[in-house]
């Protein structure tokens, strides 16, 4: 990532499926010798509350995965696992979004592969930033770094055009799930419109 060219960011940015959708983000700006460190050790820079929520869903994916060995009886087992799984989700998540920081605290424009941030400053291009994105839809929250490639003024704000240069793969998955999720729920709701 880091040896890309400037125009390399900005077609691996376009090559993902971006949703137009707010969500909160706390965006901080790190130094410029900040180096990033290894997808393998992303783990060890994320705040606490953020690894005790990877470690969570690690969890429910080893749990649930026993019982697709049941068979049919193992149903309604794992609808109720599924339920108190989401009841965990939402704790953790109301937990990590009390971690925001209000003054470092954005909403995205749009996302997918990269996202699109609003912002009331303007940003240099090559910044290193550090991210929190919180996606309410899916009960969870993401920890990673990113890379200004664009900063366009728009009306009185800027738009602000990040990159993932950290992101662990999972977590670029949820991205992926989320943004699927939203744009089948919009599909839905224009349907439903379309009938009334």
């Amino acid at each position: 990532m880091q040896n890309l060219t400037h125009l390399q960011k900005h077609q691996q940015f376009d090559e993902f499926f971006m949703i137009k959708h707010n969500i909160p983000v706390n965006m901080r700006l790190l130094e410029d010798d900040f180096v990033l460190p290894e997808k393998d050790d992303l783990h060890q820079h994320m705040p606490y509350e953020f690894q005790i929520a990877s470690e969570l869903s690690a969890l429910d994916t080893k749990a649930l995965r026993p019982l697709r060995r049941l068979g049919e009886h193992a149903v309604e087992l794992a609808e109720f696992l599924n339920h108190q799984s989401r009841k965990i989700d939402l704790m953790m998540s109301l937990i990590l979004q009390q971690h925001t920081k209000h003054e470092h605290t954005y909403q995205s424009i749009q996302f997918g592969g990269g996202i699109v941030l609003g912002s009331e400053s303007e940003f240099l291009i090559g910044s290193t930033i550090e991210l929190k994105l919180f996606l309410r839809e899916e009960a969870s929250a993401i920890f990673c770094f990113a890379e200004v490639i664009a900063c366009k003024p728009v009306d009185d704000k800027y738009h602000v055009f990040l990159i993932f240069t950290c992101i662990r793969e999972e977590d670029q998955d949820l991205l992926v799930r989320a943004s699927l999720h939203l744009q089948a729920a919009n599909l839905r709701k224009r349907k439903h419109q379309d009938k009334t």
